[in-house]
């Protein structure tokens, strides 16, 4: 996997005669598996084309606050929401000064304001501005703010002086971002995950199924390996790729889901029950394909077994994390699913919304206990993991 793999990343490109590098910075992020959107300040524009960052990152570049088509979603808020990490490279001495000041006056500023992902700052300016005690103190104020300054390099520069200044180099830059997500949460832990749709048989062709497409729980398992943790999948039907680190194991029905769970909990310490498990199944398959006839037809169904409710009976059960998929009646269901299943904690969300959910790369969820709820606003699958995992080990590791 790549280390940025699944990871949106702001580049944000100020005025300085480093801006060329900027298109070369957004290939190393893209190597990394990284989403790249640039934001470009009016100053930067003086040295690098809008149409190189536009070309390189595959998407558009961003540069007015005013624009009035973005406002009309709130562009700066949107952009804000969509970053894992803001980048600032290069980083000028008036960029750095706005930052350490809080101001909101350009689109990066008001993105940086708006977003309380990490923040990396890559400065280059000439060696004398850099030494300045006002450009220093100024990056003091953002390291106590929680920013990380990737140090720039020292050399011959752009206007013949020789000293610090320099901007460093792309890959090592590309790099610094990658260690944000090395986490160790989850160092040490193992993870079993369910995920996707069962299909339940009612003929060689025909089945009952849902409309889970394994999203995320996918997500789920890459935020448990940035945690550190050894993740076993047990999938149904999905529609997505799986991360290869983890151990992935196909089970297409309720039983054989429920066979490959009790056959993998043992040593586990942390069961998440994401799939959507069909409740019922197929009383009597056809051996053959039913054929239509002009009449109705009537299908007994029986109920499956309930593999979070068997995962949490064991004797020496690990952390067990359900999942309730609702349309109606939201936290009356969901508290009364944990308190059936006997889980540790119960992840509400409401698919009868179109735009997540089911299907969607978007959802919002609430986090339930016995003793209270956290909600985790509506944002990318990816981010929702991660949020999901900063609870988890925050209540019970």
């Amino acid at each position: 996997m790549k280390t940025l793999t699944n990871k949106n990343v702001i580049l944000g490109v100020s005025g300085s005669i480093a801006a060329y590098k900027a298109p070369d910075i957004v290939r190393r992020l893209q190597d990394l598996g990284a989403e790249v959107r640039v934001v470009l300040t009016q100053s930067g524009s003086q040295f690098v084309t809008e149409l190189s960052l536009q070309v390189t990152s595959k998407n558009k570049v961003h540069h007015n606050l005013w624009d009035k088509e973005a406002e009309l979603s709130m562009g700066h808020i949107e952009l804000a929401k969509w970053a894992d990490a803001i980048l600032i490279a290069p980083a000028s001495a008036n960029t750095i000064a706005n930052l350490a000041l809080g101001k909101a006056n350009d689109l990066l500023s008001s993105v940086v304001l708006a977003n309380d992902c990490p923040l990396l700052i890559a400065p280059a300016m000439n060696q004398q501005m850099y030494r300045a005690d006002s450009v220093q103190e100024n990056l003091n104020t953002l390291i106590r703010q929680q920013a990380t300054i990737i140090q720039p390099e020292s050399g011959e520069q752009a206007c013949g002086d020789i000293g610090e200044g320099r901007l460093a180099e792309s890959v090592d830059i590309a790099q610094q971002v990658s260690m944000l997500f090395q986490s160790t949460k989850l160092s040490g832990k193992k993870v079993l995950i369910t995920l996707g749709a069962t299909i339940e048989a009612i003929d060689p062709v025909r089945f009952l199924s849902n409309h889970s497409s394994g999203k995320m729980g996918s997500a789920l398992s890459d935020a448990c390996i940035e945690a550190g943790a050894q993740v076993t999948l047990i999938h149904g039907n999905i529609g997505i790729n799986l991360n290869p680190k983890a151990t992935a194991i196909s089970a297409m029905s309720a039983e054989q889901m429920y066979q490959a769970v009790m056959s993998n909990i043992a040593g586990q310490d942390i069961f998440i029950a994401c799939a959507a498990v069909s409740d019922y199944c197929i009383k009597n398959v056809e051996k053959n394909k039913i054929k239509k006839l002009n009449e109705n037809l009537i299908l007994e169904l029986t109920p499956t077994k309930d593999i979070l409710k068997k995962v949490c009976q064991l004797t020496q059960k690990p952390i067990c994390i359900g999942f309730a998929a609702e349309t109606q009646n939201l936290t009356e269901n969901a508290k009364n699913k944990l308190k059936n299943k006997g889980c540790d904690a119960i992840i509400l969300n409401d698919v009868s919304k179109p735009d997540f959910g089911f299907k969607s790369d978007k959802n919002e969820v609430l986090f339930l206990t016995t003793k209270n709820s956290q909600k985790i606003e509506k944002n990318s699958k990816q981010k929702i993991a991660r949020k999901i995992i900063d609870v988890l080990t925050e209540k019970f590791l």
